[in-house]
């Protein structure tokens, strides 16, 4: 069981924390929390009767720490991860696993040196809806896979989030924030993408906050906000993607593959169960195909579970920083293609996922 240490106690944090307690309370043993604002860390450790680290470097250099959760935003990723691991603990990042390549290839660099793991978010792609997906797909009910789409697409945040201003700043936008569980999916399901090219623009320089707790507040986008990328994968598929924060309305699929025997339509990649539907060639009407596979429910943890799992049997864990690297650089590449306007060549490889 690895004793775990929460860096962020945001809005994220208590999926996770109610997991690791009562879910994965097997594998994992939360041990303390931190956060910028300390009286949050208070709070939060009291309702979970855990210690309180006045700082994130006081919580690293504990001795009752094995690996650290950072839920920090997108842009503090690499700063807590690599500090963690000069420390000489584990750390299973929230997704990206950072914001910029040079920042992963240091981070595996240093956790090689010190003989330890990084996993990163997404990790719903381990969840009942994707991993009976991953069934389908290997068993062949839809054949030979030829090609795929995957759409996500809102008129972003601003409406609901209570802090939206990062979501529309360097290192996040509907790409580098929601892409993750999209491309996850897709390399789970269809192996490693080979290259990639894409256009992305900026539709709206300004964004105006309509939530209830900054309304009428605006932002400055600084970064795209739709970007629509084309996806060669090792195997011989190709894929389109969008992702977007330009769109009010729209009718269609989360993610679908079309394979030589037929169609599946996926659920949204960014939740754990949902609704899988099949129609094969020679069938006139879609078939809902029931889970398969454990893990429906919201399970944010699994994959740091299973992480912690995988460093008790010596083998690799499934979320891991080679799948997210080569997400990173998946999403990177498509904004760099839009800007070359050629493919782009993927640097990073990752193998396939094992099925849960």
């Amino acid at each position: 069981m690895l004793r775990v240490g929460v860096v962020g106690t945001g809005d994220i944090s208590r999926i996770y924390l109610d997991n690791i307690t009562k879910v994965f309370s097997d594998k994992l043993i939360l041990k303390g929390v931190t956060n910028k604002t300390f009286s949050k860390a208070e709070k939060t450790a009291a309702e979970y009767n855990v210690k309180a680290y006045k700082t994130t470097d006081e919580l690293l250099q504990s001795s009752d720490i094995d690996i650290i959760l950072n839920l920090t935003p997108p842009k503090s990723h690499y700063e807590v991860a690599l500090a963690a691991l000069r420390a000489g603990k584990h750390v299973y990042n929230e997704k990206p696993v950072c914001t910029k390549r040079e920042e992963a290839q240091e981070l595996i660099k240093t956790a090689n040196e010190k003989g330890i793991r990084i996993g990163s978010a997404p990790d719903t792609f381990l969840g009942a809806g994707l991993q009976t997906c991953r069934k389908l797909i290997d068993d062949g009910w839809i054949g030979k896979p030829a090609a795929a789409t995957a759409f996500m697409m809102s008129h972003g945040i601003e409406h609901w989030h209570p802090s939206p201003h990062f979501f529309y700043k360097e290192g996040a936008g509907p790409m580098l924030d929601i892409g993750p569980y999209y491309l996850t999916a897709l390399i789970n399901l269809l192996g490693p993408i080979t290259r990639v090219c894409g256009s992305a623009k900026m539709t709206y320089p300004v964004r105006t906050i309509t939530n209830q707790f900054q309304y009428g507040q605006t932002i400055d986008v600084e970064i795209p906000t739709h970007i629509t990328g084309v996806l060669d994968f090792a195997c011989g598929t190709s894929a389109v993607i969008i992702t977007s924060f330009d769109i009010h309305s729209h009718s269609l699929p989360f993610i679908e593959i079309y394979g030589s025997e037929g169609t599946m339509k996926l659920p949204d990649p960014n939740t754990f169960g949902g609704e899988i539907l099949i129609k094969r060639f020679n069938e006139e009407k879609w078939s809902s195909i029931p889970l398969l596979k454990n893990y429906s429910e919201n399970s944010r943890g699994l994959g740091l579970a299973e992480m912690a799992e995988a460093i008790e049997q010596g083998r690799p864990h499934r979320a891991s920083f080679e799948l997210a690297y080569h997400v990173l650089d998946v999403m990177h590449g498509i904004h760099d293609a839009s800007a070359s306007g050629k493919y782009y060549k993927l640097k990073s490889k990752c193998k396939r996922p094992e099925a849960m």
